[in-house]
């Protein structure tokens, strides 16, 4: 028994977990697999002892990793533990875990600065892009804003959804002032689309969508022409063939192009967290709003990581009061 087989047999058997996660558990799982290779000799992973797992955290710390990234990194390695310890029992009956909660993870100061965008930089953003007539991009950005999905998400829709017809409902909502009101709720809704969630196949939604972003989607598959891929986001390759896009490429419009635009750093969750906090802070909805249209199973999570209000102010500024 090696230690890549230990891992791969560990992946096989986490079939609550989505592809996507699967590949992030991997991407983990090696990264220690070839630290124990270079600084324990390889030593198999039912011999490693805790004050050598904590080693390997001050690598992680001492190459500027964040704190979250090197928290999810020792998920990874606990999760493999607790499945050693249970499925090897008979052939190690002295093994337990080397990774314990007692093993805090160092500040390491190394984060990057949450900053939402605006409703007015994301105007901005789409003004820029179609004066350079990048319609799949202005497509990509409206879209992505208007369901808050994540970039796998947005990869899985389809171009037959330019030929869905607009759902209209009354509603009844509390205003700024706390005053009940009613109106009409315009908007479209995806195909099925594979969502993060508790699963292999996670959540099968169909995320919801405004004008803007049906009238970009529009144009941009107007521009596009006629190809047999089925998915609205594609890359066309220098052979003509049309294929899907990847996350990566969406990686590199954030890196590259919006980052430039905004002028300051641009990924492609920011979307997601501008959506939710925008629907707060400046159109005055509630947290559920935003939480239902995130699809999360809490509201505490959608408060506690996507809504940032930019107008918070620390409370110790009371004892600076001049009058």
């Amino acid at each position: 028994m090696t230690n890549e087989k230990l891992i791969e047999e560990f992946l096989e058997n986490k079939v609550e977990l989505s592809p996507q996660s699967i590949k992030m558990y991997r991407s983990g799982l090696n990264i220690f697999n070839n630290w124990v290779k270079e600084n324990l000799d390889g030593k198999l992973f039912f011999d490693i002892k805790k004050k050598e797992f904590v080693k390997y955290l001050n690598w992680l710390t001492n190459r500027g990793l964040s704190e979250d990234t090197i928290k999810l990194k020792k998920t990874c390695v606990s999760s493999l533990c607790t499945y050693l310890e249970m499925m090897y029992e008979d052939e190690y009956p002295t093994f337990h875990s080397f990774v314990t909660a007692d093993m805090k993870v160092v500040k390491t100061g190394h984060v990057h600065e949450k900053e939402p965008l605006t409703p007015d930089e994301i105007e901005y953003l789409c003004m820029e892009l179609e004066k350079r007539g990048e319609w799949q991009k202005v497509a990509y950005v409206r879209f992505t804003y208007a369901t808050g999905c994540r970039r796998g998400e947005v990869l899985q829709l389809k171009k037959e959804v330019v030929d869905y017809e607009p759902e209209e409902k009354e509603i009844t909502y509390t205003d700024q002032d706390g005053k009940e009101c009613t109106g009409i709720a315009k908007m479209y809704r995806t195909n099925k689309i594979r969502c993060k969630g508790a699963s292999k196949v996670g959540k099968v939604r169909e995320l919801k969508f405004d004008q803007k972003a049906m009238d970009a989607i529009k144009k941009w598959l107007e521009v596009r022409g006629e190809d047999d891929c089925p998915y609205l986001f594609v890359v066309k390759q220098k052979n003509s063939d049309v294929r899907p896009l990847t996350t990566g490429a969406i990686w590199a419009w954030c890196r590259r192009e919006f980052t430039k635009i905004i002028g300051r750093r641009v990924h492609p969750h920011i979307f997601r967290e501008s959506r939710a906090t925008n629907l707060v802070v400046y159109e005055h909805r509630s947290s559920k709003v935003a939480q239902k249209l995130l699809g999360h199973e809490s509201v505490d999570v959608t408060e506690k990581f996507y809504i940032i209000n930019p107008s918070d102010n620390d409370e110790s500024d009371e004892a600076f009061l001049v009058g």
